[in-house]
């Protein structure tokens, strides 16, 4: 089983591409603290690359800035490439299959998006709609339940 969950914040800005046949993907690195502190008593923290890939990059890149506390579940990946002066090189990276923004939107510098609620894989509506307003529910009798 390949999974990982971190917790961390944004070092950078997240960087958002496409790829040649228009897929969005989102690079993003989080510092994630370590549990306990080092013998000087300092906690020390570990770096990761996050990829995110289509609507979930789009919505990363948009919406998370440098500072932001996110939760990512994914997996990790290796991936070896030569480098400028040619030198085989590995990269490790966790490609996100989730991202949820921890960051209260009225906290910090700026607000998501314009003060626009973030979402996980997605954009959600400025404001909730009631229940009255949700369309697609039949009402029912509590004896019509099977329990």
């Amino acid at each position: 089983m390949n999974k990982i969950c971190l917790i961390g914040n944004l070092v950078a800005d997240p960087e958002l591409r496409s790829t040649g046949s228009g897929v969005s993907v989102c690079t993003m690195r989080i510092a994630v603290n370590r549990r306990f502190a080092n013998q000087q008593g300092e906690r020390e923290a570990d770096f990761f690359t996050i990829v995110a890939w289509r609507s979930l990059a789009d919505t990363c890149a948009r919406y998370l800035s440098k500072g932001r506390k996110v939760g990512v579940t994914g997996s990790m990946q290796t991936r070896s490439y030569e480098d400028k002066q040619g030198i085989k090189r590995t990269a490790y990276e966790v490609v996100a299959d989730d991202v949820e923004f921890l960051t209260p939107r009225n906290e910090g510098g700026s607000s998501y998006g314009g003060g626009q609620p973030a979402a996980s894989h997605g954009y959600q509506a400025p404001s909730s709609p009631s229940f009255d307003d949700v369309t697609g529910f039949t009402e029912m009798d509590d004896s019509n339940l099977p329990f």
